[in-house]
């Protein structure tokens, strides 16, 4: 579940607007008045200044931006013939009581991707005034009427189709920068598609996102989800990111069908800390072999781990816990012969996990917390492993636990918008899911980034 606020992206929703209006193109402008004809050209608008500029989201609809009374300030060169006197030069104009109101509707489309569908807008200029510069300028003040009225008309029906374009085209296109179904690694990808349009309420835009990992080599594969759903109900920042336990155990479960949970460890580190397992040899118990071939005893050991189902992820407010089950065969490598099993266990291990955000890639440190294991031979052997529970918890956090961090570390994108980061996160944990609050940080202006999309996109054309 992801909720956005409208506040801080007031700023760059101004700026973005004022720059899609300074690049307004607008045409020559010829007319004729009695004795009076002129030629409009070069019309350059030199400054917005959108005083009374408001974004607020409008329920069931979408985003709002209103702007009153602000003004407009523009430049054109003028041609000017009057009865037998012929005059050029520039004129500073300013279009005043300046009102534009646009709606914006925000849908999911048929790939999942919040799009703005639909916008309805309509502008306003309630006057013009002009300046006159040149040799016939004072003459001709009288005339600014007719100028400032067709100018009013044109730049009237401009500012609608500069926003419609910019909505409609350019600002889909940095929405397009957003992943929906994307590769995390090259094990498993993350599906963010919407499962139903935003709900608008008059405080957030509330999406909701599958938020599903999946095995690359499985695509296909249904998981259930059966975690709590989010609940968010704090205000105070721009973003709230909310993750159920769903999230995090799909992920777990895809790197499990993936096969990333197994590994086989064989290094002189290891050795000092299992030596302890020679004892077993002594057990009168399955290790016939072993004593029938004293020679085994000095070859060097291996511990083949395997995790034999999904790990599971449990999140409270005190904090995350992942428990994982595995099972662990010790192996004698005696020189130039097959491997001998020594030992079948089961390890039961219990971590917690940190989850922390960074600009727009969420992670998760895993630590080991509680760990035990018995034997899957008898209860007997089981009983001589207890003095094993110490250096092989030791082994799995020098070993396993690095293993595990080094995939979750790494972290993965969550569905923002290039150019956007979080900023100032705060992770609070509840009875089933994560909160992440945060605000944005725009890395460049939403025009910049609207530009940048775009480029890709023809890029991608291109190829």
């Amino acid at each position: 579940m992801f909720d956005i606020f409208p506040f801080p992206v007031k700023t760059e929703t101004e700026k973005f607007v004022e720059e899609e209006l300074s690049n307004i193109s607008m045409p020559e402008m010829k007319g004729k008045d009695g004795r009076f004809q002129y030629t409009i050209t070069d019309v350059k608008i030199t400054e917005l200044n959108l005083t009374h500029a408001e974004l607020k989201f409008i329920p069931n609809v979408g985003l709002l931006f209103d702007v009153q009374n602000s003004s407009i300030s523009l430049t054109f060169n003028r041609r000017i013939l009057y009865w037998f006197f012929y005059d050029t030069g520039n004129i500073n104009a300013s279009a005043e009581g300046v009102n534009i109101n646009t709606a914006l509707k925000v849908v999911r489309d048929e790939d999942g991707r919040l799009k703005i569908s639909n916008i309805t807008c309509d502008a306003k200029i309630n006057k013009m005034k002009a300046k006159f510069s040149g040799t016939l300028g004072r003459v001709y003040d009288f005339l600014a009427r007719v100028l400032t009225t067709g100018m009013r008309f044109v730049l009237n029906q401009q500012i609608c189709p500069a926003l419609n374009h910019a909505a409609l085209v350019d600002v889909n296109s940095m929405l397009d920068t957003i992943p929906v179904r994307t590769e995390v690694d090259e094990f498993i990808g993350i599906d963010y598609a919407l499962i139903d349009d935003p709900v608008v309420t008059s405080q957030s835009l509330d999406m909701h996102f599958r938020g599903m990992f999946f095995d690359l080599a499985h695509q296909n594969i249904t998981q259930v989800n059966s975690a709590v759903d989010p609940v968010i109900r704090e205000y105070d920042r721009m973003v709230y990111l909310a993750l159920s336990e769903f999230f995090f155990d799909s992920g777990m479960f895809s790197y499990y069908t993936a096969g990333i949970f197994q590994t086989e460890i064989v290094n002189e580190k290891v050795q000092r800390h299992l030596s302890t397992l020679h004892s077993l040899l002594s057990l009168p118990l399955s290790l016939s072999l072993s004593l029938s071939n004293p020679a085994l005893v000095d070859s060097p050991l291996s511990l083949q781990l395997a995790v034999n189902s999904p790990p599971k992820t449990t999140i409270k407010t005190s904090g995350a816990t992942v428990v994982m089950t595995a099972i662990v065969k010790v192996m004698v490598l005696p020189p130039g012969q097959d491997p001998v099993q020594l030992s079948s266990m089961t390890m039961e291990a219990k971590f917690n996990a940190k989850v922390s955000m960074r600009g727009k890639r969420l992670s998760v440190h895993a630590d080991l917390r509680r760990f035990k294991i018995f034997s899957n031979q008898s209860a007997l052997e089981s009983l001589a492993l207890i003095p094993l529970q110490a250096p092989l918890k030791t082994m799995l956090q020098m070993s396993v636990v690095p293993l595990i961090n080094n995939w979750t570390k790494r972290g993965v994108r969550i569905p923002l918008a290039d150019g956007m980061d979080f900023i100032e996160e705060v992770v609070e944990y509840h009875n089933g899911f994560i909160v992440i609050g945060a605000n944005l940080h725009f890395s460049k202006g939403l025009r910049d980034m609207v530009a940048g999309s775009m480029e890709t996109a023809a890029q991608n054309n291109t190829l």
